[in-house]
């Protein structure tokens, strides 16, 4: 007998009931900051409150059963490419270990241990730094069983470490960073955009700045040309520069890697972009309003990579390299590792999903910081794109 459409699951239930105990924390919160919520906080929250946010509750979030899908899960031949990658930096390192910033599922870690001993090129250990309890139980599980006799290599850590040496991996972590959103009001003045409560839900309003550092940084851009439009709308991450000096403090000798969606400055904060590049993501479908279903989907931003590049010098990184996702797997040999499978129809259609500027190669970036070792890096030579940043 087929299921009833209209009739509700208990996960359905349990779903409904976080998201309105979510809600009630922020209205609180809200009232607490006197009727008008940083975005930036509202963000942090939806995504990340512990027990109840969309990173924090226990969802499925990713592949074909969750909300979206990333590299990792389309295809191996992500990890095998990054595996060169890594294998490059402990051989210049003599040796290494790896520590990944957000887990996903799992799959990331397996494929790339995997990979890395098929090359002789297995780290000392394989670090994640997981937040969620139940992101770090879904990898423990999923690594235990694709590569038992990997997984004792494998540590969950709840900070960064101290003195790390090897490689830094961070895919789709910057695009989930709790952004400010600003606007520019008719008069050319620069405006906060804020959460408030409306009784029958959230909404946004604009207001005077109250967030220490948005109108400085939002004064800095229109120096440069950019947000100077009546009208205009953006986002600004405001805790790039302190994650990243982090980060810093973290790395004794190595390459950091973050992969992401997004655009250098001149893109990002082009005039035509007006209403910024926020996005929410729920089963697979994308929309721009964060304030509907309140920790059941997804809320981010697309990178600012000038930012980065920026914040990285500032914090004591040399900018190793800026390229596209596509010269970069290129670089890292997926044509070759295609080649050892050129009948397995599944890899070839990943490659596709990953390479093609349509999908997914021209729309991620990866950059790419180092320290205490020199480059040039394979993922990074085939097209440098630093110049434009």
């Amino acid at each position: 007998m087929p299921a009833d459409p209209n009739q509700r699951t208990p996960d359905a239930d349990l779903a409904d009931q976080i998201s309105a105990e979510l809600t009630a924390l922020i209205r609180a919160e809200i009232a607490a900051a006197g009727g008008q919520l940083p975005f930036d906080r509202f963000m942090e929250l939806a995504l990340y409150a512990p027990g109840l946010g969309y990173y924090a509750a226990g969802a499925v979030k990713f592949g074909a059963a969750g909300d979206f899908v990333t590299a990792p899960e389309i295809s191996p031949l992500f990890a095998g490419c990054l595996a060169r990658q890594c294998a490059e930096v402990f051989d210049r390192l003599a040796g290494g270990d790896i520590l990944e910033l957000g887990g996903g599922t799992g799959v990331l870690a397996a494929d790339l241990l995997a990979a890395l001993e098929r090359s002789h090129s297995l780290p000392r250990q394989y670090l994640i730094l997981e937040p969620s309890p139940d992101l770090q139980w879904r990898q423990r599980a999923y690594i235990a069983e694709r590569v038992p006799h990997l997984s004792e290599r494998c540590r969950w850590l709840s900070e960064r470490p101290s003195a790390f040496q090897g490689v830094i991996l961070a895919n789709e972590v910057l695009d989930a960073m709790p952004v400010h959103r600003f606007a520019i009001s008719p008069q050319g003045a620069i405006e906060e955009i804020v959460v408030t409560d409306a009784g029958d839900r959230l909404a946004e309003e604009r207001a005077p700045v109250r967030s220490i550092g948005l109108r400085d940084a939002v004064a800095a851009l229109q120096e440069q040309g950019y947000a100077r439009t009546p009208g205009y709308r953006s986002e600004i991450n405001l805790r790039l520069a302190p994650w990243l000096r982090e980060l810093d403090r973290a790395l004794a000798a190595g390459l950091v890697l973050l992969i992401d969606y997004g655009y250098p400055r001149s893109a990002y904060y082009q005039p035509d972009r007006s209403m910024g590049t926020l996005m929410c993501h729920a089963r697979h479908r994308a929309h721009d309003d964060p304030y509907r279903d309140i920790g059941l989907q997804d809320i981010t931003a697309h990178v600012d990579f000038s930012a980065v590049a920026e914040a990285g010098i500032a914090a004591g990184f040399e900018l190793a390299g800026f390229t596209t996702q596509a010269n970069f797997l290129i670089g890292c040999g997926i044509d070759r590792l295609l080649s050892e499978h050129t009948a397995d129809l599944a890899l070839v259609s990943g490659a596709k999903q990953l390479l093609l500027p349509s999908a997914m190669g021209e729309r991620f970036k990866v950059i790419g910081l180092s320290r205490g070792v020199a480059g040039p890096w394979c993922g990074l030579v085939e097209r440098d794109l630093r110049d434009r940043l």
